[in-house]
């Protein structure tokens, strides 16, 4: 079970901007209310921005500091902080994949950070070994299945390979950064040649590829493929809309390392013109507006006591293959060539 933790005192949110470490271009001292710098502003680049303008809304209401951002995917804004090097205006950097941000840490552009709130809030195996970016949401990829046309889904990543379901299966294209991730994940748990044959069975089940989880489920609601493998998110969204929507949740590997879990990711940029501001704000999401950024997106918390929407609970729980999170990153480059490889388009 999963409760909701009472909300912190924003007064220790900005004593612990005190422990930011080795971030520059600061403009404040930090300390309850002088950690909000002069300029009185925090600009984010977010590759994670469903339902977070009201998030942000909300911080600004709590705190006095102006949230500015820019959205895009997770690659083109790690390339932009390339590019801006020390004249980036960023201060903090959202992504919605593990994989990501942890290349965007090998790139050095991210800061440590020494924070007890985040340490003490956020999971060890969903933060970064060395302190550089925490998660704030967990987003299970998932088999789904029809519950029109479908009995027996398959239980397993590998099932989704098996004959009986050639020509029925939905895709996510290779260019993703949700399959690569999965792949990824799939690397770490069984070995590169396992993983290989696995996606080799996939595309020889002739999938349907669609470059849109909403997409894939209204085709396994519209019967252009039976099951698919998506982001249970989505499935929040659409069941919100129409509680009878015709797709089921099936939780994959519940019998060994669980089901895959990305996360949205959140850090300090290592050229932040106003870190302590920045480490306000992941401060104030990981706790007062933990539960609104993961519910706005029908995402799971990445506070285990925190209790997600009640859509979400009512799916139950799972076992969750959290063991991979930080090492997504490193095995990209080889979930890339597995699906080059395997001609996955």
């Amino acid at each position: 079970m999963r409760h909701q933790r009472s909300a912190r005192r924003l007064g220790a949110l900005f004593a612990a901007a005190l422990l930011i470490g080795a971030c520059s271009g600061s403009d404040g001292n930090g300390g309850g209310e002088s950690a909000v710098d002069d300029a009185g502003i925090v600009t984010v680049y977010t590759g994670r921005h469903y339902g977070i303008e009201p998030v942000f809304d909300d911080f600004t209401a709590a705190t006095g500091i102006e949230v500015r951002f820019t959205t895009g995917n997770d690659p083109e804004l790690r390339e932009r902080l390339v590019a801006e090097g020390a004249n980036t205006p960023a201060d903090v950097v959202m992504t919605g994949d593990a994989a990501n941000i942890e290349l965007a840490a090998a790139a050095g552009l991210l800061a440590p950070l020494a924070s007890d709130v985040l340490t003490s809030t956020i999971p060890e195996e969903l933060r970064s070994a060395s302190g550089e970016w925490f998660a704030l949401s967990q987003r299970a990829r998932v088999i789904i299945a029809s519950t029109e046309r479908v009995d027996d889904p398959p239980t397993t990543y590998a099932g989704v390979g098996d004959p009986e379901w050639n020509g029925r299966i939905c895709l996510r294209p290779s260019t993703h950064p949700y399959t690569q991730s999965l792949v990824a994940s799939m690397v770490i748990a069984e070995g590169e040649e396992r993983a290989m044959e696995i996606v080799q069975s996939w595309v020889d089940n002739d999938p349907l590829y669609i470059n849109s989880d909403t997409d894939i489920y209204q085709a396994v609601a519209d019967g252009e493929c039976d099951i698919a493998i998506a982001n249970t998110y989505y499935l929040g969204r659409l069941l919100s809309e129409d509680p009878s929507f015709p797709v089921e949740i099936v939780w994959p590997e519940q019998d060994g390392r669980g089901a895959h879990v990305n996360v949205s990711t959140v850090a300090v940029t290592a050229n932040a013109p106003h870190p302590e501001n920045a480490l306000a704000l992941i401060e104030w999401l990981a706790t007062d507006g933990q539960a609104q950024f993961a519910n706005a997106n029908f995402e799971y918390p990445a506070d285990p006591s925190v209790a997600p929407d009640p859509i979400v609970a009512a799916w139950g729980d799972f076992v969750a293959d959290l063991g991979a999170v930080r090492e997504l990153g490193a095995n990209q480059p080889t979930a890339i060539e597995v699906l080059s490889t395997t001609g996955y388009e």
